[in-house]
């Protein structure tokens, strides 16, 4: 029987709960290891190709366990080297996860540092009016499966584009929690997904090379400073006062300023490290001095990086971004007051990079613009 939306997925497996499993079907307990060495270190979701365990137990794990629960069914390639994929689920719901590549100088693009931009939700309820995720709802919290299959299908095309030289067992260099929904809304699954990509039987991968951000969930970002792993936290400021904030961002009714900088003051010092304040620029919203001013004293206060962002363009939505004379100026500012600050420029704008803009267009138009042969190649990648 094919694996339906309901089946249980090996992304969602441990070795303790693999290990549980394993004696009512009279398999050894030993097998748990060798079957998780398959999926994250071999990168095998087809149990038939698992050749060192016995048949009947890759049989078990082909009817039991849904090895695939996102499907590639889009990858489009930025002239900027950007790459987002457009991800099916099993209940045909659609996700986006992106690459962003930062080539090294002197070295081949093969070489260059890559962050992936994972979702965590399908859609989102929280309804910053800049964002196109929230445009069509919330639909639902995607699994601990989701999540983590969404780097495994990342980690499947690098390795099909370079073979792995490099000792990590991930083929990219950070993780930022920054794509559909809103992380913190799905925490559970969120934890247990990252601790299964930072574990050493998953991915290995470093925690403090995962940066989970936030719309501003004041008791979740306070739960987040008592996790052990220690993940990075962004928050999604976008306006230094209630006024602006609220103009934008609905979360800020709930919880205003006032509340939600003593959390990010909190989680800073529990983590001795640098959070980081995401700032949108829209002209006529918040890409006045004052707004600069004003951003400068929180991260001041909070010891804060600042990523300024010139907003990018989305369709259906009135906003613009500010002329480059004014982002200097904004700039100009918070570099005068000392405060540690990144101006990212505009990635992926040529494929719908924004955060769910790609599964937007596709849902709206009904159609995924490929080739038939090109969308068979990705499908078997």
């Amino acid at each position: 029987m094919p694996p339906t939306a309901s089946t249980a997925s090996i992304f969602s497996e441990t070795p303790e709960s693999l290990t549980e499993r394993l004696p009512a079907i009279g398999q050894p307990r030993f097998r748990a290891a060798q079957i998780l060495d398959w999926v994250y270190k071999k990168r095998v979701t087809d149990p038939a190709r698992m050749t060192n365990l016995p048949a009947s137990l890759r049989a078990w794990l082909a009817e039991t366990l849904d090895f695939a629960p996102t499907r590639l069914v889009l990858k489009k390639a930025s002239s900027d080297v950007t790459d987002k994929l457009l991800l099916e689920l099993r209940d045909h719901n659609l996700i986006e996860t992106v690459i962003i590549r930062a080539p090294q100088d002197g070295v081949g693009l093969e070489h260059s540092r890559k962050t992936i931009c994972i979702s965590t939700q399908v859609g989102c309820a929280y309804g910053c009016r800049f964002c196109a995720s929230g445009l069509a709802g919330w639909k639902r919290d995607l699994t601990v499966a989701e999540i983590v299959a969404q780097l495994i299908e990342v980690c499947r095309i690098e390795d099909a584009r370079t073979p792995r030289a490099r000792a990590e067992l991930a083929s990219f260099d950070n993780i930022v929690v920054m794509g559909m929904g809103e992380p913190l809304a799905n925490y559970d699954n969120l934890i247990r997904a990252l601790s299964i990509v930072n574990a050493p039987w998953g991915l290995g991968f470093g925690a403090r090379r995962i940066t989970i951000s936030t719309s501003g969930l004041v008791p979740e970002i306070r739960r987040l400073a008592e996790e052990p792993l220690g993940f990075r936290l962004a928050v999604s400021l976008h306006g230094a006062t209630d006024e602006v904030r609220e103009k934008i961002m609905p979360i800020n009714r709930r919880y205003p300023l006032e509340k939600l900088l003593p959390a990010v003051k909190y989680f800073s010092e529990r983590h001795g490290r640098m959070v980081t304040l995401e700032f949108i620029l829209i002209e006529d919203i918040n890409a006045s001095e004052d707004q600069a001013r004003r951003l400068a004293a929180i991260a001041r206060d909070l010891h804060a990086h600042v990523n300024v962002i010139p907003y990018n363009t989305v369709e259906g939505l009135a906003w613009r971004r500010p002329s480059l004379e004014r982002q200097r100026a904004f700039e100009r500012i918070l570099r005068q007051a000392g405060v540690s600050i990144t101006i990212r420029r505009e990635k992926g704008g040529d494929i719908a990079a924004a955060c769910g803009q790609l599964r937007l267009k596709v849902e709206r138009d009904g159609r995924i613009e490929e080739a038939p042969a090109r969308a068979a190649a990705l499908r078997s990648s």
